[in-house]
């Protein structure tokens, strides 16, 4: 008799989340949690960089307004440096042509400050 070998287990998945808040940073992590995502947080753009990354699928939830290098200005840094990330911009400060440069570079989503769910 011939069996099959198991496919191999796709990688979890890994929402990198980057934000200047600890709060938003904290509860998006209880919200993915909840939802049974894991998370890793970021406190600034440079941490991101720095930090050694899984070789996993996964998206970024970035915040727009931050000290140094804005989220918008980090999407093009990624895109440069080769970082091929599915972004999901946040901000409490948006308006319509933040949000058309940040789609037309690429974002997914764009969501404004505050969010429930």
């Amino acid at each position: 008799m011939t069996t099959l070998a198991a496919a191999p287990q796709a990688e979890e998945p890994i929402i990198y989340v980057i934000d200047d808040d600890l709060s938003v940073r904290s509860s998006l992590e209880d919200l993915l949690a909840s939802v049974g995502l894991r998370s890793l947080l970021f406190g600034s753009t440079k941490e991101f960089m720095e930090a050694s990354r899984p070789d996993a699928p996964g998206c970024l939830i970035l915040d727009i307004r931050m000290p140094g290098m804005s989220g918008l200005d980090f999407q093009e840094h990624m895109a440069k440096s080769g970082i091929f990330l599915p972004v999901i911009f946040i901000t409490g400060h948006g308006d319509i042509p933040m949000s058309v440069r940040a789609m037309k570079a690429g974002a997914i989503e764009f969501l404004t400050k505050p969010f429930r769910e």
